[in-house]
């Protein structure tokens, strides 16, 4: 059976083979890129002249940006989210942003069949067919990389076969960019033992004595709005924080941990933006929230971010969360200064207007004006009673034996 196929092109080699197997297999093959932030003019057209060529019936360019942060990135500020306290998750994200792109435009061009160019070893693969089958069961679903397991050798020659000469990768690093962060795969991810070198990262080596800066973030119940007193779009400030950063070499790192898959797995990434974001977004939290109110925000942020990395975004507890993420940052508006530094940042100050620090009330280890020191002692007297009673009971205990 033929379909009418919408797959989703990178311009990869992988996509490119994806694209001129389905025309061989007499499908009507259309492609779409859904741009998360990783893409130049220049990339996007050579991408759409590339499909083309290739047979395409049509190739269509969406600016995901936006969405980008409206469905996904804004719950993972909210939530603080960097997976083992490191990695924020910028492919995950961007996965389910693209596909829920994708689905949308099958739709308007009533394609009967999506498909991926993902293969069978990685999270990627259950990304998009999670998301594929949750939002349009109703269409085939193809991946011929993963179903054929052609080497690159094989895609490479596969594509000269056929008339187009397709430069295999020789770079030394895989490079994944995107508006959240980029990742950076080599030789050293895959040794838990190694590192990888300053230059591997897209802003390479870092000048030591490059001069501090000191920067304000400002933030309306949570989204981030102003940088240094301007007023910016979302999208905007993260790619300006993105450049930035990028020139100090903060945010860069290596996360390990489990893949979906179920095997453990080492990525190198540089997320300047995302970093400077969380941090920001963490003191001011901490300035304007209860005790209770950020612990369970950590809990239930982990439990979010996991939800998203590991293909359960669609499941309806991610509703659930989200709505409780967007519920606590009711209060969280104020200005975070940060200073920056050569492959490093820390915070200098926070303020808001709904800051519960409150000096004219109450300064710890000074004075307060709400307690006295009688009934002070009498909290500390009855705070401890449960210890005092424990200790007694085992005090006894011991006695009897």
């Amino acid at each position: 059976m033929s379909h009418r196929i919408l797959l989703a092109y990178s311009g990869g080699l992988d996509t490119s083979y994806c694209v001129i197997y389905l025309k061989a297999q007499g499908h009507e093959v259309h492609t779409v890129t859904a741009d998360t932030g990783g893409f130049s003019d220049e990339e996007k057209a050579r991408i759409e002249k590339t499909a083309i060529e290739m047979g395409s019936a049509s190739h269509t360019i969406i600016d995901a940006r936006q969405s980008l942060f409206d469905g996904y990135l804004r719950h993972l500020i909210a939530g603080n989210v960097l997976r083992g306290g490191v990695y924020p998750l910028s492919v995950s994200a961007e996965r389910v942003c693209q596909a829920k792109a994708v689905v949308d435009h099958a739709r308007a061009i009533k394609a009967t069949a999506l498909a991926h160019g993902s293969t069978g070893a990685g999270n990627d693969q259950v990304r998009f067919d999670v998301a594929f089958r949750a939002l349009a069961s109703d269409l085939a679903l193809l991946a011929p990389i993963r179903d054929l397991a052609p080497s690159r050798q094989e895609e490479w020659q596969f594509l000269k076969d056929h008339g187009f000469e397709f430069p295999l990768k020789t770079a030394t690093y895989s490079i994944n960019e995107g508006m959240w962060g980029t990742s950076v795969g080599g030789k050293e991810t895959h040794d838990p033992t190694q590192h990888l070198p300053e230059e591997a990262y897209p802003g390479g080596v870092i000048d030591p004595t490059k001069k501090p800066q000191v920067i304000r973030i400002g933030f309306e119940h949570g989204i981030p709005v102003t940088l240094d007193g301007q007023s910016l779009n979302p999208v905007d400030l993260i790619q300006t924080l993105n450049k930035l950063g990028s020139s100090f070499g903060i945010g860069r790192g290596i996360h390990l941990g489990d893949t979906i898959l179920g095997i453990k797995g080492r990525v190198g990434f540089e997320a300047p933006a995302a970093h400077l974001l969380i941090t920001a977004h963490r003191e001011l939290e901490k300035l304007v929230l209860s005790g209770k109110q950020l612990f369970w925000k950590e809990s239930l942020g982990n439990l979010y971010g996991s939800l998203m990395h590991e293909g359960h975004f669609f499941d309806p507890l991610a509703r659930d969360l989200e709505a409780f993420l967007e519920s606590s940052q009711a209060v969280v508006t104020g200005e975070v200064r940060l200073s920056l530094f050569p492959r490093a940042f820390d915070v200098q100050g926070v303020t808001s207007p709904f800051s519960l620090m409150r000096k004219d009330l109450a300064s710890y280890g000074e004075g307060t004006a709400l307690w006295t020191g009688a009934e002070a002692s009498g909290f500390t007297k009855i705070f401890g009673v449960p210890q005092q009673i424990a200790r007694l009971a085992r005090l006894t205990s011991e006695a009897a034996k």
